[in-house]
């Protein structure tokens, strides 16, 4: 079962584990559009690998090998984050079946639920909890 964990949670683990990694499994578009998780202050860079492939929104059929070409092993303790924590879920689990034993879920995602007035990234989230994230 993979554990959702809350954002800055994640930031502290990032801090503190040597080995504890980041994957954004977001689209190209979304990285280029909205942004990136910034982890360059912990000296450690965000993993990009998509789950689904833009713009089709197919299943990336290479995820698990992509994450082991970014050299991630079972040892890592890898946390996947999407907008709102529904794909990363999936990859996570995706992971974990393929022996990452320790894959995490990024709660609530990059930009986490919509407000009031339609938008993301204010009520819960990697952005909405002030962590660092850069335009790429």
């Amino acid at each position: 079962m993979v554990q959702n964990v809350p954002p800055v949670q994640v930031w502290e683990a990032l801090q503190s584990d040597p080995e504890a990694v980041l994957v954004d499994v977001r689209t190209d578009a979304e990285w280029n559009f909205v942004g990136v998780p910034d982890v360059s202050g912990l000296g450690k860079e965000t993993r990009l690998i998509p789950w689904q492939i833009y713009p089709s929104m197919k299943a990336n059929g290479g995820f698990v090998q992509q994450l082991r070409d970014a050299g991630l092993v079972e040892r890592h303790r890898v946390y996947f984050i999407c907008r709102s924590g529904v794909r990363s879920l999936a990859a996570a689990v995706a992971a974990q079946n393929a022996g990452f034993a320790h894959a995490f879920n990024v709660a609530d995602g990059f930009e986490g639920p919509v407000d009031a007035d339609g938008h993301r990234g204010a009520v819960a989230g990697w952005k909405a909890d002030a962590l660092p994230w850069r335009q790429r």
